[in-house]
């Protein structure tokens, strides 16, 4: 195939994505705006994204030309976004502050994951949405999900579903959380390492935090971008579980090596990659903001494309347990977070 062959497919595959990528990204923008809108960042412009997304839907199904540049942004730009998440770490902060909140965080983990499947499982809701909840309390809200849910190949409507949740709990957590936190007399890394670890998304990390003081919310943000690194292990093991219950679904009993080259996640690696630049100082500070603010778009622009490909009948089709589920789990893993330093007198 010749320089002018490769020309053309290259034009008329940009040709067949724009729509759908230009309109993923006006959703995006106007979500912005909205959230900007609204006081104290009570609605992310993510979950905002989705919310607007989700409006739209029936644009989608009106026309086709849409829907290749949707399937785009909902799984390479989103992919893009995670990668440049990396900037926002750098290894040295999270060994200084992040020795103890891995303490914590494993007890965390353990009762997102093992309270989510065993009362996933007693209400009925399939594995897939029961560990996308359990994945959004344990490890970073809405980006989480976003990420390990094309992993396990979850419906477009349990990746709304659980993000949503997780921002009701959120909201809950901004109003509740320094209140709780003062009443208990709770010093000021005790209770960023406890917001740090109990509260999901980012922004609502940064909200609580700083409500509380400036000390607790440098800390508390510090532990969340410690969960963030605990992504790689998660995404790992769901492309692992992922594969072994497809091969079993298809009737494949026997046991056979799992292809790695198949299942691996490059785009972790990646990840990892731009985690190891910040952190050695190769990619300069002054640009840090500038990569931060492109991921995040990036991720609002993913979020837009998976509120397009899901109605809202969809998400009302789930029914309320799913709901109650992550709610359960949100409300354990703060208690839990708060038990261990009791326990251990970091109080």
């Amino acid at each position: 195939m010749n320089l002018n062959s490769w020309r053309c497919i290259i034009i008329k595959k940009i040709k067949t994505l724009t729509p759908g990528v230009l309109l993923s990204a006006g959703v995006a923008v106007v979500s912005i705006l909205l959230s900007s809108l609204i006081p104290g960042d009570i609605i992310g412009a993510t979950v905002m994204a989705l919310l607007v997304g989700m409006a739209l839907h029936p644009l989608l199904n009106r026309y086709s030309q849409f829907n290749e540049g949707v399937n785009f942004a909902g799984k390479m730009i989103l992919r893009a976004g995670i990668v440049l998440m990396g900037v926002n770490l750098n290894f040295s902060e999270v060994l200084n502050v992040g020795k103890y909140a891995i303490f914590v965080m494993l007890f965390t983990m353990g009762t997102a994951f093992g309270v989510g499947n065993l009362v996933g499982r007693i209400f009925g809701v399939n594995w897939k949405l029961a560990n996308l909840l359990s994945v959004s309390t344990a490890i970073c809200g809405g980006s989480a999900v976003a990420t390990v849910g094309p992993v396990i190949k979850a419906k477009d409507e349990d990746i709304a579903y659980a993000i949503s949740s997780t921002f009701i709990f959120d909201v809950l957590t901004v109003v509740a959380f320094p209140w709780i936190g003062s009443a208990l007399g709770m010093h000021d890394t005790g209770f960023g390492l406890w917001v740090g670890t109990a509260v999901n998304d980012t922004s609502s990390v940064v909200a609580a935090g700083y409500a509380f003081s400036e000390l607790a919310g440098n800390t508390a943000v510090i532990v969340k971008l410690t969960r963030t690194l605990f992504i790689i292990p998660i995404v790992l093991i769901f492309s692992f579980i992922s594969e072994r219950l497809e091969a079993k679904s298809e009737g494949d009993s026997e046991r056979r090596p799992i292809n790695l080259r198949k299942i691996f996640p490059y785009f972790i690696v990646l990840f990892l990659v731009v985690v190891a630049l910040r952190s050695t100082g190769i990619i300069p500070g002054n640009i840090v903001p500038v990569l931060s603010k492109t991921s995040k778009f990036c991720m609002i622009v993913a979020l837009s494309a998976i509120g397009l490909k899901t109605s809202y009948g969809d998400i009302k089709n789930i029914g309320p347990k799913p709901m109650i589920l992550g709610l359960l789990v949100d409300t354990l893993v703060v208690v839990v977070s708060l038990g261990v330093q009791i326990a251990t007198g970091r109080f």
